[in-house]
């Protein structure tokens, strides 16, 4: 089966008069400007299925994260930003030996799951909030001249220029 973004016809995956009724409260549409929808302050939450530029972007603005991870590495990033940093909310982590889902067992996830899962999202405590903002602007002075990130890029590309014939 494609991928919701691979159709033309939205309605072709979508059921009879979905679009008409959620028209007032959201839109659907099948790829979005990920970095620029997080950059805008009116966002409170972001739902992710966790690859590792998702997890950074939304470090990098300060945008709590729900975590939906489907496969590969995505469910050990979400352990990350759920049981070690705690900077986000869990949606649904399925710890499966087969994140690849090679032996074709699917792990459905219910609305309900996905409604307590953006509901923690949006009544997330202070605590996590403050957190966050804190992480975000930690990783903005580590590429900034003198940050450990800018610093430690330096030394590398001296080393490698250093070891030239």
């Amino acid at each position: 089966m494609e991928s919701p973004t691979d159709y033309v016809d939205l309605q072709e995956v979508l059921s009879e008069g979905f679009l008409d009724r959620t028209i007032e409260i959201g839109k659907v549409i099948g790829w979005a400007p990920q970095v620029d929808i997080l950059a805008h302050p009116s966002v409170g939450g972001f739902v992710s299925h966790c690859r590792w530029n998702s997890v950074l972007e939304c470090i990098w603005f300060g945008v709590p994260i729900a975590t939906w991870p489907l496969h590969a590495e995505q469910q050990f990033n979400a352990f990350q930003m759920i049981v070690e940093l705690r900077l986000g909310v869990e949606i649904k982590m399925d710890y499966r030996k087969d994140p690849f889902n090679i032996d074709g067992n699917e792990s459905l996830i219910t609305s309900k799951e996905i409604e307590r899962g953006i509901r923690c999202l949006m009544e997330l405590n202070h605590e996590k909030r403050r957190k966050l903002k804190k992480m975000s602007e930690t990783s903005k002075k580590a590429l900034m001249n003198g940050g450990s990130s800018y610093t430690w890029l330096g030394r590398l590309i001296q080393d490698i220029m250093d070891r030239l014939p």
